[in-house]
């Protein structure tokens, strides 16, 4: 296969490193600053960007760009790593509806919108580890 017929990454199809950034800057904005994700916002540290920086170092891994949590934290184990937080249906409908106001934001295409909240969706479900 050439490089011509390559099918592109999400991450290229987005724009890349700046529109991972701006998506996850305006995700944590949005968390910040709407009463809606109260639950969501109370479950992180009063300095925000520790979470922003890993979730853009996550995302453009996931994306299809450098891989750049795993380079620096290792294998994401994202079920575990969220383990200590209380995740039922609430908070989890909180993340993925914050994210898909962020995905808007940031002018994602509906297209790519539709696949990411399918995945963001699952992916936010597996996190889920308390009832309700």
């Amino acid at each position: 296969m050439t490089d011509q017929a390559k099918t592109p990454t999400t991450y290229e199809k987005i724009g890349g490193e700046a529109t991972v950034a701006k998506l996850t800057a305006r995700f944590y904005e949005l968390m910040d600053t709407t009463s809606h994700f109260a639950e969501l916002r109370a479950m992180h540290p009063a300095d925000l960007s520790g979470s922003r920086d890993k979730l853009f170092m996550f995302l453009s891994g996931w994306f299809g760009g450098p891989d750049l949590f795993v380079e620096k934290f290792g294998h994401p184990k994202l079920r575990a790593r969220h383990m200590p937080f209380a995740i039922g249906t609430k908070e989890r409908d909180q993340w993925v509806a914050c994210m898909v106001l962020a995905m808007e934001d940031v002018g994602l295409s509906e297209d790519v919108r539709t696949v990411l909240l399918n995945n963001f969706f699952n992916t936010a479900d597996f996190m889920r580890n308390k009832e309700g």
